[in-house]
């Protein structure tokens, strides 16, 4: 009787944690990201961009190589450690993992009546570890973020200069920034490479071609295209994105650091998103029928350069 009560107990927690996290699964989407926020913003990184019509808010960066406190991104290769818990949000390595493991097993531990160390014993399988490493993720992600938030730096700019804002008007993008709005004139030329980058970006991943992705994107966000591209094939199936078209797009703020120039835009756009298995080509998540994804999307370019994609936000 006893060993039944605790398996329904057990059984009754690992649903409530489980559950989440397979709502989630099933909500993301499966086109160039994932449906995450990744990438690098400068020194702006962990702010939040202002406000638009197109898009009020946007969410924390939850894959980075920038650190918090760094004064820009245009390095690459960092580890993201991110402090005291970054570790454990991003890579974890040997000792994040076991404190997590300890600690999921404690706090299950308590919930069974084990004691804080309980856990350990009480569950005795991978299976039980799985979960409480889960658990501590899961806090670790919540924790991470409200500290992001919290400390973001502010900053202020000036109002962009009239002619960009009828240079946007022609080229299908408004003006949104609000009270950050950018010391960057942004022009109808840049408008226009957002907008061909928008589309190119998406079909360079329908086909898998990183050759092409390194040349519209940062080796950052081409080591996260790529990484995503590889569990696609792990699990036999290719993500296929067409019909892109940009319906609304405001500019947020735009700036720039030493010989870099950043502009973040919120773009709105339909596309067909599908995910399609390998073998039979048989469409196994998505339909052929458009749908509406809203966006926040940061450009860069060096040295009065090209323009090329270098952080994705959701909103």
């Amino acid at each position: 009787m006893t060993s039944k009560r605790f398996f329904i107990k057990f059984l009754t927690v690992a649903v409530a944690f489980a559950l989440p996290l397979m709502l989630a699964m099933t909500a993301a989407d499966a086109r160039v990201g994932g449906g995450s926020s990744f990438g690098s913003r400068g020194s702006r990184t962990f702010s939040a961009p202002s406000s638009t019509t197109t898009s009020p808010s946007a969410q924390p960066m939850q894959r980075t190589i920038t650190q918090p406190g760094s004064p820009s991104a245009s390095g690459f290769g960092q580890g993201n450690r991110g402090g005291m818990f970054g570790g454990m949000f991003s890579r974890p390595g040997l000792l994040g993992g076991l404190a997590a493991g300890f600690l999921g097993a404690g706090l299950f531990g308590m919930l069974f009546g084990h004691g804080l160390f309980g856990g350990l014993s009480g569950f005795g399988s991978i299976f039980g570890l799985i979960l409480q490493i889960a658990l501590i993720v899961i806090i670790a992600r919540l924790l991470i973020g409200w500290w992001q938030r919290r400390n973001a730096p502010a900053y202020a700019g000036s109002a962009p200069a009239m002619a960009g804002a009828q240079a946007a008007e022609r080229t299908g993008f408004g003006m949104g920034g609000g009270a950050n709005a950018a010391p960057l004139e942004i022009g109808g030329a840049d408008y226009t490479a957002f907008e061909h980058l928008l589309g190119d970006i998406q079909a360079a991943w329908s086909n898998e071609d990183l050759a092409a992705l390194r040349g519209l994107a940062t080796p950052e966000m081409v080591s996260y295209f790529a990484e995503d591209m590889t569990a696609n094939a792990g699990r036999g199936v290719v993500n296929k994105v067409t019909a892109v078209k940009l319906l609304q797009g405001d500019l947020a703020e735009a700036w720039r650091e030493q010989a870099t120039d950043y502009a973040t835009v919120a773009m709105r756009f339909s596309l067909v998103d599908q995910t399609i298995d390998r073998a039979s080509g048989r469409v196994v998540e998505g339909s052929d029928q458009p749908t509406e994804v809203t966006e926040v999307w940061t450009f860069r370019r060096d040295h009065g350069g090209r323009w090329m994609l270098s952080a994705i936000q959701q909103t």
